[in-house]
């Protein structure tokens, strides 16, 4: 039985090394041994700290930080790291100006935690260049976890039949595969971290007879959560008992439900969890039309079900553009993450326009970070239980964020809340009916939208609440909604809804019909409203060929003019503040919005005024400031006395952090 080491650390001018004494037979995670005498100190890197001391001595001075030691500084605030793939690990073994490269890299980023893959794609990585590269790397003081991507190759495992390039994790040699490189690894780490491929889309005959009269969402959760402890988390801490187990998933939250991602079992049986923020270029085929507010709703959503197990968020340098890169790392900020990993370490070495803004900024993403902690993020509490369905409101979450609506997606019906968003996915909650109505006689504000009303089997009621009838059938039609601009948008509605308009309905036009988006009436003492879109189908999925991302950019984002301001009212709390400007805007107010300020970013490619306007709350401050810039905020006190509204510029794909307190004076209602 192997024994631990003590591994001590000491500062030798700039530079931190490390002192690792074997006991007894030596240690395997540290590759010492007893024999070779009581101390491993590396003599370069001594030599190195006491030039670095003559060196500051001579100057006189103390030189400015590096980026990784200021990375160090506030770890505890914000931890930048890098993943690399199996093949990057074998190169940093292997490749002398490589490892050079990597730790020009490492320092230049301040990455100061690095993830090493043992397998991808049937590439092994041997336990010795393993435990060569986590040395190399703890030496220089950089942590270090392991991790695998489950993607077959080679002789490894066997592929499944399907669209996709993962596992048939129901047969056996897939299983005593993963399971020989798993217990092959988790001795070398502290930690380690399964990638996002934990998931299945086969459909062989050998799983479909396992299946049974399951559906394939049922039986692929079932298959993988038994497999996340028979073949990860049991046999890692059987080697490696005080491993810390980490399972990540990707940003495809309304789909992890089809392929075997569980998002009740996985947080319970590994001890952290991790999530993929990745959302890349908005307007592109490649990986989807994802929203950027994607990366908040799936970190947000997951954080709520792992509580304290969440751990960073992970997004990667796929199709992205300049600013793509910048504004995942705020969203995952933004969403409560207090460490961002950079997949992969290649494309951190070959570099991306926007890396040198990260590091530019890395300060006040670690201001934003640690005050996040401190203040979470609000908003209107949108209602997703874990592995629910979201029939035609799939990713509406995403786009409804973009809108300048303050979505905060939670996974338990959120009691007390004065207003609620109701999805499809609530449906999956046996009793929501009687805790709408709990809500609703509390003065609770509701917004539902027409797929709800198809799943839920008290439909027909809430419609003919509504006065649009019994008997709604999906059958998706476009309409052209009169945005007051020179461009109308055009919005996909699930259902038909023949309409006179009301006061204050949004409704849209389709072959001279007046069909309805938006509708509000009382719903004594609250309120109730029913969103009539549709974002996607499996039908739309299949027309392109998509699997797991938004298959088709939507007309909802062409939103302007009352039609949008109808959208936001409806979503707006009786104490809530008021947020006008264009769409392609997110809005993240914090708890006390006059006291705690809020953030607004802005993904058009254009500047744009935006206004926020809240309660005046008596000897509240009448001074706002760009935390980021340090500029002062327009002020308008209204006219009797009890509201204020700031008024600004936000740059393109720019962001504004508004705090109170600055040098601005107020200024009267009125003027502009």
């Amino acid at each position: 039985m192997t024994s631990p080491c003590r591994r001590e650390s000491l500062t030798i001018g700039a530079i931190r090394v490390h002192r690792h004494y074997a006991v007894a037979n030596g240690c395997v995670r540290c590759s010492t041994r007893a024999g070779k005498g009581a101390a491993i100190v590396s003599r370069s890197l001594l030599a190195v700290g006491l030039l670095t001391i003559v060196a500051s001595g001579a100057v006189g001075g103390a030189a400015a930080p590096t980026q990784l030691e200021k990375t160090r500084r506030r770890v505890d605030d914000l931890r930048f790291g890098s993943y690399a793939t199996s093949r990057q690990v074998e190169q940093l073994a292997t490749d002398g100006e490589f490892r050079a490269r990597a730790w020009d890299v490492i320092r230049k980023m301040g990455l100061t935690r690095l993830y090493l893959e043992v397998y991808r794609s049937g590439h092994v990585v041997s336990p010795e260049r393993l435990v060569f590269v986590r040395d190399w790397l703890r030496e220089r003081d950089i942590d270090v976890v392991g991790g695998i991507a489950t993607v077959p190759g080679g002789d490894v495992g066997v592929r499944q039949q399907g669209p996709l390039g993962w596992f048939n994790w129901q047969n056996d040699k897939t299983q005593r595969d993963l399971e020989k490189i798993v217990r092959d690894a988790a001795p070398i780490f502290d930690a380690f971290i399964v990638d996002d491929f934990l998931c299945t889309g086969d459909l062989s005959v050998e799983s479909e007879q396992a299946k049974g009269d399951r559906s394939w969402g049922q039986y692929r959760r079932a298959l993988l959560t038994g497999l996340a402890q028979s073949i990860f988390v049991g046999p890692a801490k059987e080697v490696n008992p005080d491993v810390t187990m980490i399972v990540k998933y990707p940003q495809w939250y309304d789909r992890f439900h089809l392929f075997g991602y569980d998002t009740e079992t996985f947080p319970r049986l590994f001890d952290q969890v991790w999530v993929g923020t990745e959302t890349r270029g908005r307007n592109t085929q490649r990986f989807g039309f994802v929203q950027p507010y994607e990366g908040f709703i799936n970190y947000r959503w997951l954080a709520g079900i792992a509580g304290k197990k969440i751990g960073g968020a992970w997004f990667d340098h796929g199709d992205c553009g300049e600013y793509d890169f910048l504004d995942q790392a705020h969203m995952s900020v933004l969403a409560g993450a207090a460490e961002l990993v950079f997949f992969n370490l290649g494309n951190v070495i070959a570099g991306h326009p926007d890396h040198a803004k990260v590091v530019a900024q890395f300060d006040r993403l670690a201001d934003l970070a640690a005050f996040v902690q401190a203040h979470p993020i609000v908003g209107v509490p949108a209602y997703k239980p874990p592995n629910s369905d979201p029939g035609g409101d799939m990713y509406l979450m995403d786009f409804l964020g973009m809108l300048g609506i303050p979505l905060v997606p939670v996974h338990e019906y959120p009691e007390g809340a004065p207003v609620i968003f109701l999805p499809a996915q609530a449906a999956t909650d046996p009793d929501l009916s009687e805790k709408m109505r709990r809500s609703w006689a509390g003065g609770a504000r509701i917004i539902v939208t027409t797929n709800l009303l198809l799943a839920l089997p008290e439909g027909d009621e809430l419609a003919g609440r509504l006065g649009i009838g019994a008997g709604l059938r999906s059958a998706p039609v476009s309409a052209t909604i009169d945005t007051g601009g020179s461009r109308p948008a055009r919005v996909a509605l699930e259902v038909p809804i023949e309409v006179t308009p009301r006061p204050n309905d949004v409704v849209g036009s389709a072959d001279g019909k007046h069909l309805l988006l938006l509708r509000t009436v009382p719903a004594s003492p609250g309120r109730l409203s029913v969103l009539n879109t549709h974002t996607y189908s499996q039908a739309d999925f299949d027309a392109v060929g998509e699997v797991l991302l938004c298959p088709r950019p939507l007309g909802l984002l062409s939103m302007e003019g009352p039609g949008l301001s109808g959208l936001r009212e409806a979503f707006r709390g009786p104490a809530s503040p008021d947020f006008e400007g264009p769409a392609g805007i997110t809005f993240h107010p914090t708890h006390r919005v006059d006291q705690e300020g809020f953030v607004v970013q802005n993904f058009n490619e254009r500047d744009v005024g935006v206004q926020v306007t809240m309660s005046r709350v008596p000897n509240a401050s009448l001074r706002f400031t760009d935390r980021f810039t340090g500029q002062s905020i327009v002020v308008r006190v209204g006219e009797a006395g009890d509201r204020l509204t700031l008024e600004m510029r936000v740059s393109a794909r720019g962001r504004r952090w508004i705090q109170p307190g600055s040098s601005g004076q107020p200024r009267p209602a009125g003027r502009r």
